[in-house]
This record gives structure tokens, sequence and C-alpha cells, in this order.
């Protein structure tokens, strides 16, 4: 089952595409979604906060933009005509096979909003799209996401001669970060963490971090974002 559109399908009737989390337009119930298996389903509702009409056009693409992928995920309705102030359910589903079943996947859900074609000729019409993570999660999955990020692996090593915060993640799960920041005594150095995949490692350096000595008090003080797109807080002890 390939997707109904591809990305960056074009539309008629307007210039410009912004991209951004929300706009007073319409607006999503979530900031992500998860398709827990055995189910073969999951849903978002699309709401438009305006009087006006929109077209909205919807699609799942490969999280990296650099990987090319059939995707075995499809969306219901990819295009569909949403009155003032109505509500429309996107369906996602899922074929049943074409996913690694011993890990997350990740993809990203589009929801692209264009306005009805002005009279105005001089009236610059915008597109604006919205995006958010979709993650499909295996059944029987060993461990419980939510215990996942504490069981994170920190430790602070030499990279070329400067110091490198280093995580791993031994789950097969995606931890997706809010913030992330190393703490010694009164200071803090803040960390650019963003998600971490399943069973995978990330190491980058911290600004900073030159005259950094740990020791007993050094932890690594961070948050992520569940399910329900909850910010939730951790802190972690450094492995040696």
């Amino acid at each position: 089952m390939n997707n109904y559109f591809a990305k960056g399908a074009a539309l008629g009737g307007f210039l410009s595409l912004l991209t951004g989390p929300s706009h007073a337009g319409i607006t999503l119930d979530g900031t992500r979604v998860v398709l827990a298996g055995p189910k073969k389903e999951a849903s978002i509702l699309v709401q438009n906060d305006e009087s006006a009409s929109f077209i909205i056009q919807s699609w799942i693409e490969p999280f990296s933009a650099s990987t090319e992928q059939d995707i075995p995920l499809a969306i219901t309705p990819p295009l569909k005509r949403l009155d003032g102030n109505a509500r429309q359910r996107l369906r996602v589903l899922y074929q049943g096979t074409g996913l690694a079943a011993d890990r997350e996947s990740v993809f990203w859900l589009s929801v692209q909003e264009v306005p009805q074609k002005s009279k105005d000729e001089n009236v610059l019409q915008i597109a604006v799209r919205q995006r958010i993570k979709l993650f499909y999660r295996p059944a029987n999955l060993p461990g419980d996401v939510d215990q996942a990020p504490s069981k994170l692996q920190w430790r602070l090593a030499l990279k070329n001669g400067k110091p490198t915060l280093e995580v791993r993640n031994d789950s097969a799960f995606h931890i997706s970060f809010a913030t992330v920041n190393i703490k010694s005594g009164s200071n803090t150095y803040p960390a650019p963490a963003t998600m971490l995949l399943p069973y995978s490692s990330q190491s980058f350096a911290v600004e900073g971090t030159d005259s950094l000595v740990p020791n007993g008090t050094t932890r690594i003080e961070f948050e992520t974002i569940n399910d329900e797109g909850v910010s939730i807080q951790h802190s972690s002890n450094l492995s040696s």
C-alpha cells in the first residue's frame, strides 16, 4: 500500500508554503500519532478554527529526507474539504507487513491547509503545512515505553580533545527529548539532543564544557515527550 500522495505534491491556488507546529486556521488534537500493534489503525482529529472553508491534504513520508522507501501505511481521506468550524478525523492504516517487528518505526505525518481561491488577484494565498511524528509500535516489544528513558546510559568522553556527551538507547522505542542538560554543581550545560532511535547511540559536543571536570554531583537532567505529547522530567547519573 503506497501513499496516496507523494511528498511535495502540489495543489493549485497557493503561491507560498510555510511549515510549523500550529496555525490559526486548523489545529490537530495531538503532537504525535502512535499506531500500536496488533491494531492496524490509528487516527487524529483536524479542527478548522475559522469560519472560512479549507481544502486539507494529508500524507505520510519518511522521517529522514535521505531515505527512500515504500511506506506500507496510508492516510484517509488524503484530500478533504473542511468547512468552517468543522472537524475531520484522519485515519492512518497499516497493511500489516513491511515494517520492523522488533522495534518502533517513525514517519512524518503532514496535514496541509489550502484556503479557497480568492476573487482578488492581488491577494497572496498561503498554504500552511503542519507536520507531526507518526510512530508504528509493534506488539510484544520487550520493555516498557514509559520506562525506556530511565534506562538510558549517559557518559562524558573526550573526542578531538573536547568533552562530548554520549547517550545510548538499548530499548526498542524512540526517545524524543525536549531538553537535555549536564548539571555540575551550580553550572548547567545545555546539550542539543532531539530524538534517539531504538538500539542506537548519539554523541554531541556541548558548549562551555571545556573546563568541566565530572564529579559526584554531575548529573544529566532531561525531559522526554511521551505518547500524549507531555514533557516528563528525568535525572540520571553518568556511566563510568
